[in-house]
C-alpha cells in the first residue's frame, strides 16, 4: 500500500458523460495508505460492489461544499462523482443519508466510447472471500468509540475537510471555468451562481455594517426566505409514505412552520430546496438515521424526514456545487396528492444522481 497519493490515473481528465470502469480491488488497494485512504479520502466498503463495473461520470468533484464549518466551497483534486452511486449505508450503520460518492480517477479507467456497455448500479455484489481489501476498509470505517462507548463512524462524509483542504474564494474563476469545460454546468447557469454568490455577500457585509431600513430586502440572502413561526414551529403529520406522490407547499405555506433562523424543530429550509416549492414528486424513502458528519456519530431523528425521488441540492445558491445532496422533507412542507396527478419536478437533469 501507498502513503501517498499515486499517480496512476491522475492524468484522466473526465468530463460529465464519459464511460469509467471502476478498478479492480487490487489494483485500488495498491493506492490507499493505511487508513484505506487516497490524499485522506477514504475507499469505502459500500464502494467494493461496484468493482469491475462501469458506470458514466455524472459530475466532475474538483470542488465541494463545506456542510460542517460553512467555509463555503472547497477544492478536491482528482475526483469525480458517477451516475446513480451513492453511499447505501451498509457499512456505516445503517446510515440513511445517501451520500453521493466519490471517486477518485485513481480507481478509475477511461473506457473506449466505442464500448458503451453501461452497469446497473442498483444489484449489490458480495466481495470475494480472499478480498485483501475488505478488511482494510471495515476496519477503517470506524473511529475509536466515544466514552460511554458509542460507536464513532469514518466516512467521505467526515473526512472530508481533510480530503478538501483548501477553501476556494468566491471570485476564484477558475473554479468556475472547469465547472463549464467538464460540463458540471452552462455557461448561462455558471454566471448566474457567480452573480448570486456576489449578491450574497454584499447581503452579508450589509448586515454587519448598516442599519436595517438601509438593507436591500432586509439583507437577506439571495431566495428572500422568511421564518414566520413564533416560538416553537409546528409539526405535521400526514400519513404520508414512500411510494406516495406528492407536491412541496408554497413558500407562503411553508415560511409560517419556520424559526428565524429557517428551522422546523432543528432541520433546515433552504432557498435550494424553496426551488421546488409547487412541483411535484414521489416519495423515495424515509430518513431516521444519520451519521453527524462533524463528530461520526449517529444521530436517531425523534420524527422520521422524507425524501423525495429525483429531487437534490442543484448548487444554484451555492457556486455551482455538484455534490447533488438531497434534502430532507417535514412532512408539514408536503402536500398528498391523488396518482394520476400532473406535474413533475423541472430539474436541469440532476435526476441522474440519485
Amino acid at each position: 500500500m501507498q502513503t501517498q497519493s499515486t499517480k496512476q490515473g491522475e492524468l484522466l481528465d473526465l468530463k460529465t458523460g464519459d464511460l469509467v470502469e471502476v478498478r479492480s480491488e487490487e489494483e485500488i488497494l495498491a493506492t490507499l495508505d493505511e487508513q484505506g485512504e487516497l490524499d485522506a479520502l477514504p475507499f469505502m466498503p459500500e464502494m467494493l460492489q461496484y468493482c469491475g463495473k462501469r458506470f458514466r461520470v455524472y459530475k466532475s468533484a474538483h470542488k465541494t461544499c463545506d456542510t460542517m464549518q460553512r467555509s463555503g466551497m472547497r477544492k478536491m483534486e482528482h475526483a469525480v462523482h458517477l451516475v446513480g452511486l451513492r453511499c447505501d449505508g451498509g457499512g456505516h450503520g445503517g446510515c440513511q443519508a445517501g451520500c453521493l460518492l466519490f471517486w477518485k480517477t485513481a480507481w478509475l479507467r477511461k473506457v473506449d466510447p466505442a464500448d458503451a456497455t453501461v452497469d446497473d448500479p442498483a444489484p449489490v455484489v458480495a466481495a470475494p472471500a480472499e478480498s485483501r481489501l475488505l478488511p482494510l476498509v471495515v476496519r477503517n470505517a470506524q473511529g475509536p468509540a466515544f466514552e460511554d462507548g458509542t460507536e464513532r463512524f469514518r466516512c467521505q462524509a467526515t473526512e472530508l475537510l481533510r480530503a478538501a483542504p483548501e477553501v476556494l474564494p468566491l471570485l476564484e474563476f477558475g473554479q468556475f471555468s472547469k465547472d463549464v469545460r467538464t460540463g458540471n454546468f452552462g455557461v448561462g447557469w455558471t454566471a448566474r451562481a457567480i452573480g448570486v454568490g456576489v449578491y450574497n455577500r454584499i447581503q452579508r457585509a450589509s448586515n454587519k455594517t448598516l442599519p436595517r431600513w438601509a438593507r436591500i430586502r432586509g439583507g437577506k440572502d439571495w431566495g428572500y426566505l422568511r421564518g414566520r413561526a413564533q416560538g416553537k414551529t409546528p409539526t405535521g403529520r400526514t400519513g404520508i409514505e414512500v411510494g406516495d406522490l406528492v407536491r412541496v407547499k408554497s413558500r407562503k405555506e411553508i415560511e409560517p412552520t419556520l424559526n428565524e433562523n429557517l428551522l422546523n424543530r432543528g432541520m433546515g429550509f433552504d432557498a435550494e430546496m424553496a426551488r421546488f416549492c409547487g412541483k411535484t414528486a414521489r416519495v423515495l424513502r424515509k430518513v431516521d438515521q444519520i451519521i453527524d458528519e462533524y463528530t461520526g456519530k449517529m444521530i436517531y431523528m425523534k420524527s422520521p424526514c422524507l425524501v423525495l425521488e429525483n429531487v437534490v441540492c442543484e448548487g444554484a445558491f451555492n457556486a455551482n456545487c455538484p455534490r447533488a445532496i438531497t434534502p430532507y422533507w417535514r412532512e408539514i412542507w408536503l402536500e398528498k396528492l391523488e396518482d394520476g396527478a400532473e406535474g413533475r419536478p423541472q430539474t436541469p437533469a440532476q435526476s441522474a444522481a440519485n
